[in-house]
């Protein structure tokens, strides 16, 4: 079943609908369960709430396969907020070599996730009987750089993270700056996948954007035991093809739940 509520983003100051999935199981019995935090909120659960009117239609698969886990998925602003709020650097050289052009967007990240462990997760921990300890984070594109952020700044809390399709172009040097300076022992499992075709007819942007999520493997497949890249060939970077991976990257994120 879903909740929702309105979260008030304090360095932000504005509210943000936040949907939260619980497993069929959780008012039939009293126990705890782990929680995935996933953004672009509106676009998990059901179609009827997605921008474009397709969603990763999480909510049909984890009642399909029992999954006991809470799913907090927090909706996204739109536009340039989407980027600035997603990214936790004004964007990069490599950001402009991709997209040809030299952005101030970006900047946000940073606050962006200090309200998600600052104030969304002990509200959430408050209000539903949680694992603390088992803490994980999931996105796409941007919300993949900003997963990723978010386990190298909290490697103790997001402890298993999904990064689909990321857009770590956008933060590159950076990014890679910060995974080669963190300790990630810590840290259990990482999944992350992109496209062969992720800009459509754009080949070079297709290859470049490739590019950058091996060079983001690379330093992490040696740093966190379970690394999983996944190329998906002919993929596109849309939610036709997001939705199908969900199969596989649920299976690795919690195969000692089943």
């Amino acid at each position: 079943m879903l909740e929702s509520f309105q979260a008030f983003i304090t360095p932000f100051n504005l509210h943000r609908t936040v949907r939260v999935y619980l497993p069929p199981s959780y008012y039939q019995e009293d126990k705890s369960y782990p929680v995935l935090y996933f953004h672009d909120g509106q676009n998990v659960f059901q179609d009827k709430d997605a921008v474009g009117g397709i969603s990763l239609r999480l909510e049909e698969f984890l009642n399909e396969h029992g999954l006991e886990i809470i799913v907090v998925g927090i909706d996204s602003n739109i536009g340039e907020e989407r980027v600035n709020e997603y990214c936790p650097w004004e964007n990069g050289e490599y950001s402009r070599k991709i997209t040809g052009n030299k952005s101030a967007l970006g900047g946000k990240g940073e606050a962006y996730l200090d309200f998600i462990v600052n104030e969304l997760k002990p509200f959430i921990d408050n209000k539903y009987r949680t694992l603390d300890q088992s803490t994980f984070m999931a996105g796409i594109s941007l919300g993949g750089l900003i997963s990723t952020y978010a386990m190298c700044r909290y490697p103790n809390i997001f402890t298993r993270v999904v990064a689909i399709s990321s857009a770590y172009y956008r933060n590159q040097e950076e990014i890679e700056r910060l995974i080669k300076n963190t300790n990630l022992s810590s840290v259990e499992r990482f999944y992350l996948d992109c496209g062969t075709k992720e800009a459509g007819k754009e080949e070079g942007i297709s290859k470049e954007f490739l590019a950058s999520n091996k060079a983001i493997y690379e330093l992490l497949k040696n740093e966190i035991a379970e690394t999983r890249l996944e190329i998906v060939k002919n993929a596109e970077h849309n939610y036709v093809h997001f939705k199908e991976r969900i199969p596989e990257i649920f299976a690795f994120l919690f195969s000692d739940s089943r």
